[in-house]
């Protein structure tokens, strides 16, 4: 027997799964039955797309025995099994997308209890909650024939052992048969957790969480015959299917419940919580398929990986083909999640068919169009409903207005990779997509604005969308290039998200309507002003800005005299329009690219006291102080991190003293 330790500090989290994480102990059983489902799911494909297993007698059933003496509960399917690196694989590495980060959002967010079984996969570990002891039995379909027995307590460690055939163990469980296969889940049951081995225990939750499972579900239990007088006579062993064992997606919505719709989703998809909302599609005619997807209330775990798990899964005529191809539906969507069945493709198809093949690229096209369709309708009601007063709202509107929240705050910024990457539905994705604003509409928490209502909203003669972006929507909005352009009446967009620097400048244009970022090089001319006026004071102010400009030299690109600053703001900056920006550069470099370094264009407000110093002054020292200030305090507003902060310090310190 060889003893491994877990993939990770598998004591702390077994600790907080069992009692921190779930509050419903009763959905272990949900997850050990779906783990049993795909281990069939796998093998039934594989009968049919690979030749070494087309041999295989393959009868799938998921079978369930208790002892309500040894308090022991058994999940046992005749599916696909696992050999020793399946069993270290999945069973000895916990949580393996992102251990660390699992790790800490569990400790932070243990209160959200089974919602987080979705985002992480560690759904067989929450029999740990009832088991003090969990033994799997398992031989692999087509494999060396090895019985092998994984075992652990919870605690550090785990056992992989191969047994005889011939052990009491393998004939126990149907292992001292040659062609049986698959795995046996046998938990030994903690004091608190005796009810589960109970017929009417199993039976109950079955039926509440797994009915859908398409494949059946048989419980083995004693029942005992009584006589007149009722006294025991005898015992009888029994077996019932617990399960309806349809394909829930297959069958018409119009006898389908959202309660149906949710328990299917939380068995299908290993999350704890309903679905923020489902889309479920029949469509007849030159191609028959069925769609049935789902979006989460939280956003996927890993949804921001490059290893990200797709969360749809394919299936031909009811066969599952796979559940790893990310071509299923665009990346932008990958947090959705849902079953694309197909009448048309063939059983054996490969993933370099897929990839290639006409039926499904229609079956993706379609599904985008759907699901977009039902964001945009989703977006559509919320905003229907916030135009009725408060007061006024039905639970209907109030719901409306919940869900568009959700679905903002989770998947926003993934639905703006959109407007890059898909340019087919890119006008279609743009009215789906939000952002901050100076308008109301668009300011404090849970409330956003649209590219439709902004051109609602804007000045007769403007010609153009404004935004602003950075890194922090609390800087933005104190930015002073922002309060130029606010205090003309201009609405701004304040995009904080990291990727707007790259969606929105390729976008380019809403409609007729350009794009212009209020922090780059010549959005200013659509402010209008007296141009003569301004050319002038430009030559009145040159020698100022020339004596900036000696002052820093190479760290800026130019200094111009601004035609947007006035009042307490003396300085900001500006990126020249084909210049990257600071945050593209550290996107960038965060990405370990060679990305150029950015010089600013630094604008002065003519008529600040500070830079009036610098007028009236020959002092180079005193020059060079109040340029480096100007400077620095532009970058920080900016929100750009300083590159010799003491430097600044010491400029300050100069003007202070003088």
């Amino acid at each position: 027997m060889a003893t491994h330790q877990f993939q990770t500090e598998v004591n702390q989290l077994l600790k907080l799964i069992i009692h921190s994480m779930y509050s419903n102990k009763d959905i272990f059983l949900r997850e050990i039955v779906s783990n049993a489902s795909d281990a069939l799911d796998k093998l039934k494909y594989l009968t049919v797309s690979d030749d070494a297993y087309k041999g295989i007698t393959f009868t799938p059933r998921i079978d369930i025995t208790f002892d309500d003496k040894a308090n022991v509960l058994c999940v046992q399917d005749s599916g696909i099994g696992m050999n020793e690196e399946d069993l270290n694989n999945n069973l000895g590495t916990i949580a393996r997308s992102g251990t660390k980060a699992f790790m800490e959002k569990l400790t932070a967010e243990a209160s959200k209890d089974s919602a987080l079984i979705g985002q992480f996969g560690v759904g067989f570990y929450s029999a740990f909650m009832a088991a003090k002891k969990i033994d799997v039995y398992t031989r692999k379909a087509a494999g060396d024939g090895k019985i092998m027995h994984w075992s652990s307590d919870g605690t550090n460690s785990y056992d992989i052992e191969e047994i005889a055939s011939d052990s009491d163990a393998a004939k126990k469980y149907g292992f001292d048969k040659s062609e049986t296969t698959g795995s046996a889940i046998v938990m030994s049951l903690n004091d608190d957790s005796k009810d589960y081995a109970s017929r009417w225990k199993i039976e109950e939750l079955i039926k509440k969480y797994s009915d859908h499972i398409a494949f059946p579900i048989y419980l083995h239990y004693e029942q005992n015959k009584y006589d007149d007088k009722g006294n025991v006579t005898s015992t009888e062993s029994k077996v019932d299917q617990v399960n309806s064992a349809s394909a829930l997606w297959k069958r018409s919505k119009s006898e389908l419940k959202e309660a149906d719709y949710n328990e299917f989703y939380k068995t299908f998809g290993h999350d704890g919580q309903d679905p923020l909302f489902y889309v479920h599609t029949h469509a007849e005619g030159t191609q028959e398929y069925t769609t049935l997807f789902y979006v989460p209330q939280i956003a996927p775990f890993d949804m921001y990986q490059a290893d990200y798990q797709s969360g749809v899964k394919l299936y031909v005529k009811r066969v599952f083909i796979t559940d790893d191809d990310r071509e299923l539906l665009p990346s932008y969507l990958r947090f959705v999640r849902g079953i694309i069945d197909s009448e048309d493709l063939p059983l054996n198809v490969s993933r370099e068919i897929l990839q290639q093949n006409r039926i499904l690229d229609n079956i993706r096209t379609s599904s985008v169009k759907k699901l977009l369709s039902e964001f945009k309708k989703l977006g559509a009601d919320a905003d229907k409903a916030r135009k009725v007063e408060e007061d006024k709202r039905t639970d209907d509107d109030k719901k409306a207005i919940e869900k568009w929240n959700k679905f903002v705050k989770n998947f926003n910024r993934p639905m703006k990779e959109g407007l890059y990457q898909d340019y087919v539905n890119r006008d279609e994705i743009a009215e789906i997509v939000r952002f901050k604003s100076t308008d109301p509409s668009g300011t404090g928490d849970d409330n956003w604005t649209s590219f439709a209502d902004y051109v609602q909203r804007m000045k007769p003669e403007q010609k153009s969308i404004f935004y602003i972006t950075g890194t922090d929507e609390k800087n933005l909005r104190e930015n002073p290039l922002l309060k130029a352009y606010t205090s003309k009446g201009f609405e701004v967009l304040v995009m904080a998200d990291d990727i707007d620097e790259i969606v929105i400048p390729g976008f380019g244009k809403y409609k007729d309507f350009e794009l212009k970022a209020v922090n780059r090089a010549g959005s200013d001319e659509d402010l209008g002003g007296d141009k003569e006026e301004a050319k002038k004071k430009e030559e009145e102010f040159k020698p100022v800005v020339e004596k900036i400009k000696k002052a820093l030299g190479d760290k800026v690109k130019e200094v111009k005299l601004s035609k947007t600053l006035s009042g307490e703001n003396p300085s900001c900056i500006v990126v020249d329009e084909n210049d990257p920006s600071y945050q593209m550069e550290r996107m960038m470099k965060a990405m370990g690219q060679n990305a150029p370094e950015v010089k600013p264009i630094l604008e002065v407000n003519g008529d600040h006291p500070i830079v009036a110093k610098i007028k009236e002054s020959n002092d180079e020292a005193l020059i060079a102080d109040v340029s480096e200030v100007l400077l620095d305090q532009a970058l920080l507003i900016a929100g750009v991190e300083l590159k010799a902060p003491a430097e600044f310090v010491k400029h300050l310190n100069n003007l202070l003293s003088k």
